[in-house]
Protein backbone atom coordinates (compact mmCIF):
# COMPACT_ATOMS: atom_id res chain seq x y z
CA UNK A 1 0.00 0.00 0.00
CA UNK A 2 2.69 2.41 0.92
CA UNK A 3 5.57 3.04 -0.78
CA UNK A 4 8.85 4.50 1.30
CA UNK A 5 11.61 4.16 -1.98
CA UNK A 6 12.00 7.76 -3.32
CA UNK A 7 10.98 8.19 -7.24
CA UNK A 8 14.94 9.16 -7.21
CA UNK A 9 16.07 5.83 -6.48
CA UNK A 10 13.02 4.13 -8.81
CA UNK A 11 14.89 5.47 -11.75
CA UNK A 12 18.20 4.06 -12.68
CA UNK A 13 21.30 6.39 -13.27
CA UNK A 14 20.92 5.96 -16.73
CA UNK A 15 17.51 5.75 -17.88
CA UNK A 16 16.82 8.67 -20.37
CA UNK A 17 14.44 10.39 -18.70
CA UNK A 18 17.32 11.67 -16.71
CA UNK A 19 18.96 13.51 -19.67
CA UNK A 20 15.63 14.78 -20.74
CA UNK A 21 15.19 16.30 -17.59
CA UNK A 22 18.09 18.12 -17.58
CA UNK A 23 17.09 19.46 -21.18
CA UNK A 24 14.06 20.27 -20.29
CA UNK A 25 14.87 22.32 -16.98
CA UNK A 26 17.34 24.08 -19.47
CA UNK A 27 14.76 25.17 -21.72
CA UNK A 28 11.82 26.05 -19.24
CA UNK A 29 14.53 27.66 -17.30
CA UNK A 30 14.81 30.12 -20.22
CA UNK A 31 10.91 30.90 -21.59
CA UNK A 32 9.76 31.28 -17.73
CA UNK A 33 10.33 34.60 -17.65
CA UNK A 34 7.92 35.02 -20.74
CA UNK A 35 5.26 32.75 -19.04
CA UNK A 36 5.31 34.99 -15.54
CA UNK A 37 4.92 37.86 -18.09
CA UNK A 38 1.95 36.21 -19.51
CA UNK A 39 0.07 34.61 -15.84
CA UNK A 40 -3.02 37.06 -14.75
CA UNK A 41 -1.96 39.04 -11.24
CA UNK A 42 -5.62 38.97 -10.32
CA UNK A 43 -7.84 36.53 -9.09
CA UNK A 44 -6.93 32.72 -8.25
CA UNK A 45 -3.49 32.03 -8.97
CA UNK A 46 -3.39 29.22 -12.11
CA UNK A 47 -1.06 26.05 -12.42
CA UNK A 48 2.25 27.25 -13.67
CA UNK A 49 2.85 26.40 -17.64
CA UNK A 50 6.61 25.38 -16.84
CA UNK A 51 4.83 22.76 -14.24
CA UNK A 52 2.11 21.52 -16.70
CA UNK A 53 4.96 20.75 -19.54
CA UNK A 54 7.58 18.95 -16.85
CA UNK A 55 3.66 16.93 -16.70
CA UNK A 56 3.30 16.22 -20.03
CA UNK A 57 7.62 15.07 -20.51
CA UNK A 58 6.63 12.09 -18.97
CA UNK A 59 3.76 11.25 -21.07
CA UNK A 60 6.41 11.30 -24.03
CA UNK A 61 8.04 8.27 -23.74
CA UNK A 62 5.54 6.12 -22.54
CA UNK A 63 3.31 6.69 -25.36
CA UNK A 64 0.06 7.99 -23.44
CA UNK A 65 -2.31 9.43 -24.97
CA UNK A 66 -3.93 10.92 -22.56
CA UNK A 67 -2.71 11.86 -18.52
CA UNK A 68 -5.06 8.89 -17.58
CA UNK A 69 -3.69 6.47 -19.73
CA UNK A 70 -0.11 7.79 -18.45
CA UNK A 71 -1.54 7.42 -14.53
CA UNK A 72 -2.49 3.48 -15.34
CA UNK A 73 0.84 2.87 -16.86
CA UNK A 74 2.59 4.25 -14.28
CA UNK A 75 0.56 2.42 -11.37
CA UNK A 76 0.91 -1.21 -13.57
CA UNK A 77 4.76 -0.88 -14.22
CA UNK A 78 5.17 0.29 -10.49
CA UNK A 79 3.35 -3.14 -9.06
Amino acid sequence: MFSYVSLEARIPSDHPLRQMRTMVDRALESISAGFSELSPTMGRPAIPPERLLRALRVQIPFSAPSERQLMEQLEYNLL
